[in-house]
């Protein structure tokens, strides 16, 4: 454990993967709640701190449909995206992709505290892979609505290879599978991302999303791609 300015690190997992390093450690402000913290490479990745933005891509994506009966979530994060998915009773079957065993893992034994609550849900089904494998090797339309969060936008990859998941070839894939909506959650707007969009779906708008954090607000945009018989 250190302690810096006033707040103490203590670090509870860590795995070495493909892609790099990933770290999960928990932080305590003095005289406040612990906050799990999630990193990769030394990169904040997100924290239990501040959900809003992991809920609101969920929230403002299941508005978007009218029957989200199966969805899928590219990205298990810290599981919010997931858990806000699941709070709406007209999804009958939720999949997360998440590349990382180790992460799945620490939900599952609690390593995560949250985690087994959050992974009990009769309607979820966690696969372990990368995303865009996941959606070259599907063979049929199974989603209604598909949300990817694995970066902040293509301008905030986390890793370099994330680039190929805003392009043609890989939202083909994705089209492929889907039946009323992709949506894609972005820190900042992307006019290469909405032109790869346009390329392959029917009907693209960029939506712009109002979060407070904490003691600021930020514009964040939804990346929203439709099929044109679920338009």
């Amino acid at each position: 454990m250190d302690e810096t300015g006033g707040v103490e690190y203590a670090e509870l997992a860590r795995a070495e993967t493909e892609r790099g390093e990933l770290v999960l450690r928990s932080r305590r402000p003095e005289s406040a709640p612990e906050v799990l913290e999630l990193r990769a490479n030394g990169v904040f990745v997100m924290d239990t701190a501040e959900t809003t933005s992991e809920r609101a891509l969920a929230s403002a994506a299941l508005d978007l449909v009218d029957s989200p009966a199966t969805v899928l979530v590219g990205g298990l994060g810290l599981g919010f995206t997931m858990r806000e998915v699941l709070a709406d009773p007209r999804v009958e079957r939720c999949t997360v992709v998440e590349i990382e065993q180790a992460l799945v893992d620490w939900m599952r034994d609690g390593t995560i505290p949250h985690g087994p609550a959050m992974l009990a849900d009769q309607r979820l089904n966690v696969v372990v892979n990368d995303v865009a494998m996941a959606f070259a090797e599907a063979d049929e339309v199974a989603y209604d609505l598909v949300l990817l969060d694995v970066d902040n936008g293509p301008g905030y990859l986390v890793h370099d290879a994330n680039a190929l998941l805003y392009r043609a070839p890989f939202l083909r894939d994705v089209r492929r599978v889907t039946r009323q909506a992709l949506v894609i959650w972005s820190a900042a707007t992307s006019a290469e991302l909405e032109e790869a969009l346009a390329e392959v779906f029917d009907e693209v708008r960029a939506l712009p999303y109002d979060v407070r954090l904490g003691e600021r607000s930020e514009t964040y945009w939804l990346y929203v791609a439709r099929v044109a018989s679920a338009a």
